[in-house]
């Protein structure tokens, strides 16, 4: 099986083209979604109560609006609470790769926004980056309802997209339009069916 990262920054278009990728029949692992999962189990709840405090749990679930205000104004508690959740993602990633690996699965893509910033990128095979200008991604924050004072708080916690395109073994341009995303998806899976030779050659 083919593990390949699929990653970018806030507003590069990531979570689109892991969605056409889905569209298409491929297996997509969403870590946001892993995490969301995981941060609403009791044990994880009790843990950040106790290292952020009971302000941060309303009714048993935590306020993730509120903490993740706190997390993305101090360092420490960033790092506080990615000690928390990093190691059971992993660990529930790991469990459904396994999943798919034993269904017979050939490819999967993993969706996640920090596969480098957490070092995952080394644990799979291919790492593609979905990269746009700032001025777009901008933009597409801001349609969100996203404030200045909410991407300038967010995007300088990511490795800049320069950077990570020069780790990629694939990059998609997501400056234009759907119809040309879903061009520069078609590219990629060209690129995959070099990907597979390669790993299954003798």
């Amino acid at each position: 099986m083919i593990t390949i990262g699929i990653t970018g920054i806030i507003g590069s278009g990531k979570t689109t083209a892991a969605s056409a990728l889905k569209n298409r029949g491929f297996e997509i692992i969403d870590l946001d979604r892993l995490s969301k999962d995981l941060i609403g189990k009791e044990e994880v709840v009790e843990e950040i109560r106790g290292r952020f405090g009971d302000e941060y749990v309303s009714a048993n679930t935590v306020d993730v609006a509120r903490l993740r205000d706190k997390v993305f104004k101090n360092m420490e508690a960033l790092r506080t609470l990615e000690a928390i959740m990093h190691p059971r993602v992993r660990g529930a990633l790991r469990q459904r790769l396994d999943e798919l690996e034993g269904a017979g699965t050939k490819i999967v893509f993993i969706d996640g926004p920090l596969l480098f910033e957490t070092g995952l990128h080394k644990k799979l095979d291919k790492i593609v980056v979905v990269t746009a200008e700032t001025t777009a991604i901008k933009e597409r924050l801001r349609t969100r309802g996203m404030t200045e004072e909410d991407i300038g708080q967010r995007i300088p916690h990511q490795i800049p997209l320069k950077e990570k395109e020069k780790m990629a073994d694939h990059i998609i341009n997501n400056n234009g339009t759907k119809d040309g995303l879903e061009k520069e998806v078609e590219k990629l899976l060209q690129r995959i069916k070099e990907w597979e030779v390669r790993v299954h050659a003798p």
